[in-house]
């Protein structure tokens, strides 16, 4: 045990060692002060003789040995309990992450789970299974499906002709609020099937797009290849061209450089690459913030209304312009302008193709009713757009063999800047 005077260890010699060297507090041996009594160093308890003293000094040298012990025992306790618990959350998090990617891989169709074909033989089976639809049905379909995919065209089951013609009919007999509309040219609308069901949103835009294209001599020499509107899996395919002759790598890598049998959605950059690959010219504008009140984005009706009238300015209330439709996304969905109401009190209406409108629906259009209620499927207000962001593709001509080379010499460039 250590010395309660001098910290010392003497062991078994304590007694000797505390007389001899603290003595004088003690007081020598035979003397008086043998009857003195002995006072703890550490809780001054007072002790009648030096052997009581070492046995009480011990029991405090055990105790704070003890103490010390407990306390270096709870904090490695608590550090390894801690250790665990962050253990444990890293691993939760890493698990949320995983399925947070599969789930995202899912919605973006990047999952590996196949593409058009196999979507749209998946449903036929299911609506067979249903009773909705006759085996002898399933197999023509399914054949016809397999020789429109062996060519690359579109089958046309989900196509709708003629909408524009008959809105400019209609307006051209609406005395009622309208004071200007602005038409495109002639638009076919598409809409989802069996095959791109909740993703083909975007390719079925392109093919509205491409319908009105096709229709404009302006575009015969880019689109000479390209004279019937293309399937779905064959938009894959040029998309996937656009990005081997270098457009968009960045945007590339995120698909992995492959979308064919995938059910991979895209946006905007898809389909400029897509058209600027074909020498067809446009450019993307961003409204990446609202731009009026409640959210909404009264520049992108401005810029909409200053594209249509801008070469077709005068007195006519209907006109039938010559431009193309305009590409429209925004997060999760896009849609094709193919035209924009002034009324007489200059507020601006959208007229909008969606995809997600069956045929049955838009081919009402085509019979329009006096009162014009059939248009609510197209018309867009202002404050029927509050989505955070807008992306638009429009088309305005033909580049130059030249200007393709800068434009996807400019994409590389623009995603070197962004990678490091």
């Amino acid at each position: 045990p250590e010395c309660p005077f001098c910290g010392e260890a003497p062991g078994r010699e304590l007694e000797a060692h505390v007389r001899a060297r603290h003595g004088h507090l003690l007081g020598a041996p035979g003397t008086e002060s043998d009857e003195q009594l002995y006072e703890c160093p550490m809780c001054s308890l007072t002790c009648t003789n030096i052997q009581v003293l070492e046995e009480h000094v011990d029991l405090h040298l055990e105790e704070h040995s003890f103490s010390e012990g407990g306390n270096i025992r709870d904090l490695e306790l608590a550090q390894r309990l801690q250790t665990e618990e962050d253990k444990w959350q890293r691993s939760e998090e890493e698990k949320r992450e995983r399925e947070e990617f599969k789930k995202l891989q899912r919605q973006y169709g990047l999952d590996n789970s196949g593409g058009y074909k196999q979507q749209f033989i998946k449903n036929m089976e299911r609506e067979v299974d249903r009773g909705r639809m006759q085996p002898f049905e399933y197999h023509k379909r399914k054949a016809d499906m397999m020789e429109c995919l062996a060519f690359g065209i579109d089958d046309g089951k989900t196509k709708t002709s003629g909408i524009i013609e008959a809105l400019c009919k209609y307006y051209q007999n609406e005395n009622k609020d309208v004071r200007h509309v602005w038409l495109s040219t002639g638009v076919d609308h598409f809409h989802s099937s069996l095959g791109d069901r909740g993703w083909g949103c975007g390719y079925r835009n392109f093919q509205m797009l491409l319908s009105s294209l096709l229709q404009n001599s302006l575009y015969n020499d880019c689109l000479r290849d390209t004279a019937l509107i293309p399937s779905i899996p064959k938009i894959q395919s040029m998309i996937e061209d656009a990005w081997r002759e270098g457009f968009d790598p960045h945007g590339a890598s995120h698909f992995n450089n492959r979308l064919h049998g995938s059910k991979a959605w895209i946006g905007a950059c898809e389909i400029y690459s897509l058209l600027t690959n074909l020498r067809i010219k446009c450019q993307i504008i961003d409204f990446h913030k609202p731009t009026g009140p409640m959210g909404t984005h009264p520049r992108l009706f401005e810029w909409i209304l200053c594209y249509y009238s801008i070469d077709n300015e005068g007195g006519a209330k209907v006109v039938c312009t010559s431009k193309p439709p305009i590409y429209l996304q925004h997060q999760g969905h896009s849609r094709t302008v193919v035209g924009i109401e002034e009324k007489k009190n200059k507020t601006l209406c959208l007229l909008l193709f969606d995809p997600g409108c069956p045929s049955q629906e838009m081919q009402k259009l085509l019979k329009q009713n006096s009162d014009g209620t059939n248009l609510k499927l197209l018309r867009k207000f202002v404050g029927s757009l509050k989505e955070k962001q807008y992306q638009i593709v429009a088309v305005d001509g033909v580049l130059s063999l030249e200007e393709k080379a800068a434009r996807c010499h400019a994409s590389q460039v623009l995603t070197s800047e962004k990678i490091p």
